[in-house]
């Protein structure tokens, strides 16, 4: 059976938790999902009890710091294992078009030339496309364009080893254009910037994202059976998991998951 590991959850400018990033586990395989902003990715990873040797298969949502910088870190420690004997086999890196040259620009001007001589031979920088389906640890992706208003983004849908779907919509409100992949998905996960309570302390429209009171909405009209809230502010963290629930369950009646970075859950 597969898990989840949130390894971050929080928005681009926390500071008491992590940026949003997660991993799907699959027996001993690894699917990283973005890598936060930084090298604290590395911790995060080694808190989990994730050695770098079981990441095989890698997906970047979009090009934004808080999700992009900790992929860098990421392929850089995996050439190094390359290069040590410690890590046999390839890498592949998922995303759209922008993404993987964006990522690939930005290992070429900050790492060594022994680790890029790896690029095109056994780290792959794979270009999806809308719908097009990819290898994630031994499970069968199909990628979707969020419709994003800011940097492009793709999300994706994740058949599970159980046969149930996950379904990731990235950072950024629902479009419609995502409604095959997340209508009736067992797992559901959702950005959600605040409560809406708090809509104007955090304005989360503004800056186009939604709050937990959307993303409740959202799984009610879906029929999702699970809802997974991500992507917060990190200002009520104390509260976060009552509140946010609370409101999202004012509407949706299923299961709402608001973890803490590092938590683990069964899918």
């Amino acid at each position: 059976m597969a898990e989840l590991i949130m390894l971050g959850t929080g928005n681009a400018a926390v500071t008491r938790c992590y940026n949003t990033c997660f991993a799907v586990k699959n027996e001993e395989s690894v699917f990283l999902v973005d890598a936060g902003g930084g090298n604290t990715i590395l911790s995060r990873l080694e808190q989990a009890d994730i050695p770098l040797q079981s990441i095989r298969h890698l997906f970047l949502t979009h090009t934004h710091t808080d999700h992009i910088f900790g992929v860098v870190w990421v392929v850089r420690m995996i050439a190094q294992g390359m290069n040590s004997g410690k890590y046999s086999g390839a890498l592949h890196v998922y995303g759209h078009a922008q993404a993987m040259s964006v990522l690939e620009q930005i290992c070429r001007s900050t790492l060594p030339g022994k680790v890029c001589a790896h690029f095109g031979v056994d780290i792959l920088f794979n270009v999806l496309t809308d719908g097009a389906a990819f290898d994630a640890a031994g499970m069968v992706g199909h990628a979707f364009d969020i419709g994003s208003t800011k940097a492009q983004q793709f999300g994706f849908c994740l058949q599970l080893p159980t046969g149930k779907r996950l379904t990731c919509l990235g950072d950024e409100p629902y479009n419609e254009r995502a409604h095959d992949y997340a209508v009736g998905a067992d797992w559901l996960l959702c950005e959600a910037f605040c409560l809406y309570e708090d809509r104007e302390r955090f304005k989360p429209y503004e800056k186009h994202h939604s709050t937990a009171w959307d993303a409740g909405r959202l799984a009610a009209q879906l029929n999702v059976k699970n809802l997974l809230l991500y992507h917060t502010e990190d200002k009520t963290l104390s509260t976060r998991r009552i509140r946010y629930a609370a409101e999202a369950a004012q509407f949706y009646p299923g299961n709402i998951y608001v973890p803490d970075d590092l938590e683990r859950i069964t899918l």
